[in-house]
């Protein structure tokens, strides 16, 4: 677990004749892949060395600034340094992104000059590129002093620190693919890779034989042997060796991660690939995403989801300019609280049963529902993936699975163990699990985690690897619900900034349009076109793509209507 705030004195170094045992960086000795790999630069790279006569100030800005540039073994960052610790120093220590560095002189003498270098952590890259979320302070001492005129470090702790806005200029974010759990669907795991590299497609094929970061790695499953080993690319073909024990099977499943993430990363759309100088899929020596629709992560974007919507007790289907009741029990009752739908037509709906207890209710659309899990609270319902397992959270404290049997229609419920939560305050409101069960999005007090869902057995679940996004929405969120892209979509109860977007690594947190939103958001939904909000007033919606000036629509059918909106997936 990983606190909602921590005051971590990250870096501090006093010597200066050694930077072993200086640093109180994280430790660790795996070379970051981001600089393992050698490539040509881009010729569009710009130079960056030290300038003749800079201040010393100014030197050490740029020398931030040339420390997020990894080729050569962080060779532009070393011609900052002074010749005595220019080869010493260990930028792979640990990779620190900050959003701003600030300088305070806080020593002279000697003719040797210390700077106090601040900022606050807003995230690391570990290993592969995968960010981390974080939320401390970086608290670090720099010494310089002149050579022939000319400033140069001279100490430094090991490990690289990069602001916000480099990492978003010289490095680019790739999505790796791997199976989840069950097999049957590919999970997005997203790292950040320098930009200024020829070997992309290297880079990512080789990444994707090292496995899944740790964070999702407990969602997911390994079908690649240990001893695989990628031989480069001959002739446009990408070769491999190491994988003959594969089936079939797991060869096509393979094969579909590797098609699928050079395929997104825009870097091929037809791939040839070998084992051993055969083909990795015998009779597909040509491959493209058509061959391997089946595992398509996207899929849900391609689709044209269904608008439901909670108004005043009732679910009501929303179909052009205008709105009805559901068909079944759930368009019967009128004490429904939330709702969630699934693609396969199942519906789970919390009901206000009197002024203190709450119950869910699940069954198919159409049909009838069953009863089950009882609470002061409960938390808006949640699918997994196939529509027949939903989660709600029990008075704020208790996340619960109610799994219904497909053929006897009947209700069980196990409670979801989130002892990785219990350094978290506060009491969970919103739960969400993302469009492939991988990964699940809370809000507690107020604030945004995200989780993973690790799979213990077929009926036992766990919520490991929490770490709080966007924390500059700390204590106003409201509402969230995942995107098709990966991304959350969030409402709160800020006026100026009611509704936000933040990537699925959490690495940034950016406001959608204002336009005519009055606060607070209480509820959110997104289709791949199109968002839904439901503000003070009404349920309005968006496109997608649209511009800091667009402006928000009632949705057809319930203008002047404050109801929450649901998309079926």
């Amino acid at each position: 677990m990983i606190p909602a705030r921590r005051s971590l004195a990250v870096l501090s170094c006093v010597a200066l004749t050694t930077l072993v045992g200086c640093s109180t960086l994280p430790h660790n000795t795996d070379p970051q892949v981001i600089g393992t790999f050698e490539p040509h630069e881009r010729a569009d790279d710009a130079v960056v060395e030290p300038r003749t006569d800079s201040e010393p100030d100014l030197l050490v800005r740029d020398f931030y600034s040339a420390v997020a540039i990894p080729t050569g073994n962080y060779a532009a960052a070393r011609t900052f340094l002074a010749s005595e610790i220019a080869n010493s120093w260990d930028p792979t220590d640990t990779v620190l992104v900050v959003d701003s560095i600030d300088l305070v002189t806080s020593n002279m003498e000697d003719g040797a000059l210390e700077y106090s270098v601040r900022g606050n952590i807003i995230g690391r890259l570990a290993n592969g590129g995968a960010y981390v979320p974080d939320n401390s302070r970086l608290e670090a001492t720099v010494r310089l002093r002149q050579f022939n005129g000319q400033w140069r470090i001279t100490d430094l702790p090991t490990g690289a620190v990069i602001e916000r806005t480099e990492l978003r200029n010289r490095y680019r974010p790739q999505s790796l693919y791997f199976f989840g759990t069950t097999q049957r669907l590919l999970v997005a795991d997203r790292r950040w890779l320098y930009s200024g590299k020829d070997s992309i497609a290297s880079e990512l094929v080789t990444l994707l034989l090292q496995g899944p970061s740790s964070d999702i790695a407990p969602a997911t499953s390994t079908l690649i042997p240990k001893d695989a080993t990628f031989l480069g690319i001959n002739d446009g073909v990408y070769e491999f060796s190491g994988m003959s024990a594969m089936s079939q099977e797991e060869r096509l499943k393979f094969a579909s991660q590797l098609v699928w993430t050079l395929n997104n990363a825009e870097i091929t759309n037809s791939v040839r690939a070998t084992i051993d100088g055969s083909p990795l899929v015998d009779n597909m020596e040509e491959m493209t995403i058509d061959d391997f629709a089946e595992f398509n992560p996207e899929v849900a974007a391609q689709s044209v989801p269904k608008l439901y919507a909670v108004n005043d007790g009732s679910l009501l289907e929303v179909k052009g300019e205008g709105s009805t009741e559901v068909q079944g029990m759930a368009g019967q009752i009128h004490d429904i609280q939330s709702a969630d739908i699934s693609d396969e037509g199942m519906v789970a709906a919390v009901r206000k049963r009197s002024e203190k207890e709450s119950q869910l209710a699940m069954g198919e659309l159409g049909h009838g529902l069953k009863g089950s899990v009882k609470g002061e609270t409960l938390a808006r319902p949640t699918f997994e993936v196939g529509g027949q397992v939903a989660w709600t959270v029990v008075d704020g404290k208790h996340v619960v699975r109610v799994t219904r049997s497909p053929a006897t229609g009947e209700l069980s419920t196990a409670e979801v163990d989130t002892s990785a939560l219990e350094n978290v305050e506060g009491e969970i409101s919103v739960i969400r699990l993302s469009l492939t069960g991988a990964r699940i999005a809370m809000i507690i007090d107020g604030s945004i985690y995200t989780g993973v869902v690790a799979r213990a057995t077929s009926g036992e679940r766990r919520i490991v690897n929490i770490h709080q996004v966007g924390p500059e929405l700390t204590g106003s969120a409201l509402s969230v619900e995942w995107q098709t892209d990966g991304s959350l979509l969030v409402g709160t109860s800020a006026s100026n900034s009611p509704v936000w977007r933040i990537e699925q690594d959490g690495s940034s947190a950016t406001t959608l349009p204002t336009g005519n939103i009055t606060a607070p958001v209480v509820a959110v939904a997104s289709s791949p076109s199109t968002h839904y909000v439901t503000d003070a007033h009404a349920l309005l919606q968006l496109p997608a793509g649209g511009s800091e000036r667009s402006y928000w629509r009632e949705v057809e059918g319930l203008q002047g209507v404050r109801s929450s909106p649901i998309i079926a997936r």
